[in-house]
């Protein structure tokens, strides 16, 4: 399972670095580039009405071989752009893959979790990270090289395409395990780490608390929603605050998100261990302080050295609170969790894709340093609202 976040984190990596090949090839501006650039989230975001639905129906394992394969190919479709309209085209049909991907092998791996009875989706998303690194480095590689965006889209995706389609194999559960269907009760061996209950079949006398279940999912997706924003803050603000407030060169200021990153991918190696030894409110609730002091730490600093650990230690907070809010979000809506799910996701990605966006326009207000301060009153607010990732008790039988 892990190996779909891996491959996820590389493409879009790979994609990334080559982002300035692609728009000297197009002759873009930088505006008509981050217009252009808009169309993946909004495809991330439209796939998220969907993926759901098409989770619950056809089955997480079959659509994350069928979206994981398709995003994967995808990755050449840009090299072979001609145009801003072109490549705007290509991005949402990418974005459409991607979100499908990222809900339905989310999806797949609660069932997974729920299957080893331990927290596991830390190190899921880690894989993700790591294979950011990658992916980065192997964009790079080719960039440094001379080589066009052709070949380093193609000699990507064609191993990561069938790389997918070999994983597909072992979707179906730990070794020794028989992994849950999505319609069958299990109960968690810790609840406090794994959380609620489990699916109800189709047709089950549980009795649907569908008002409290739409409640919790829109609470979870607001906590995963200031994660992301905070996470987007960092990719894109961190270089500018140290290049143009603190003074920093473009080389150093480059290291923030590159410290932000691997601080970011370690704590999601250890997410688990802290899981399963303090649950999942706990841990959420702790990172989150741990990261809202950091990046305001990092501000009041007003230093390039205290700036870096602040954004390192930024990424070592966010670190855990997707992966348990996601965790979390697939078990919320018992009846259909696929649903649940993708409106948790999609509410991330609204923070993701609009997050930096805001603080961009609230920097040209009041100045960039204060601008940052809005990711850090929004991760204080995931830990004031982390209890909202509480597991619920099960629901009640109607009579029969």
């Amino acid at each position: 399972m892990s190996t779909y976040f891996l491959l996820m984190g590389l493409t879009t990596a790979v994609w990334v670095a080559r982002i300035p090949a692609i728009k000297e090839r197009l002759s873009l501006s930088d505006g008509r580039l981050g217009l252009a650039l808009l169309a993946a989230p909004a495809g991330l975001i439209l796939a998220t009405l969907v993926a759901g639905r098409l989770v619950d129906r056809y089955g997480s394992g079959r659509m994350t071989r069928v979206a994981g394969a398709s995003f994967c190919l995808l990755l050449i479709a840009p090299g072979l752009a001609r145009s801003m309209a072109g490549l705007m085209a290509v991005l949402l049909v990418i974005g459409l893959a991607g979100g499908t991907m990222d809900v339905s092998m989310n999806a797949h791996g609660v069932r997974v979790e729920t299957a080893y009875r331990r927290p596991i989706m830390a190190s899921m998303h880690a894989c993700y990270s790591l294979g950011g690194l990658g992916g980065a480095l192997f964009g790079g590689a080719f960039a440094w090289g001379g080589l066009g965006p052709e070949p380093t889209f193609a000699a990507a995706a064609f191993p990561s395409a069938v790389v997918a389609v070999i994983a597909g194999r072992w979707l179906s559960g730990p070794p020794g395990t028989e992994l849950p269907a999505p319609e069958e009760t299990i109960e968690a061996a810790a609840p406090e780490t794994i959380g609620a209950a489990a699916p109800a079949p189709e047709g089950s006398p549980l009795r649907s608390s569908g008002r409290r279940t739409g409640w919790l999912v829109l609470a979870l997706g607001v906590v995963g929603l200031c994660g992301l924003v905070a996470e987007g803050a960092a990719g894109d603000w961190s270089a500018v605050y140290l290049h143009d407030d603190l003074g920093a060169s473009a080389a150093l200021a480059a290291v923030a998100f590159g410290a932000f990153s691997v601080a970011m991918t370690a704590g999601r190696l250890a997410g688990d261990r802290l899981a399963g030894r303090f649950g999942r409110v706990r841990l959420v609730r702790g990172c989150a302080l741990l990261g809202a002091a950091g990046l305001a730490g990092g501000l009041l600093s007003r230093d390039v050295a205290g700036a870096l650990t602040g954004f390192a230690v930024l990424g070592a907070g966010l670190s855990c609170i997707v992966p348990q809010v996601f965790s979390a979000g697939g078990r919320a809506d018992p009846v259909s969790p696929g649903r649940g799910l993708a409106r948790v996701v999609g509410l991330g990605y609204l923070g993701l894709a609009g997050g930096p966006v805001v603080i961009g326009a609230c920097a040209s207000l009041i100045g960039l340093p204060l601008a940052l301060g809005i990711p850090v009153l929004l991760v204080l607010w995931v830990a004031v609202s982390a209890r909202a990732l509480a597991p619920r008790a099960p629901a009640s039988r109607a009579p029969a």
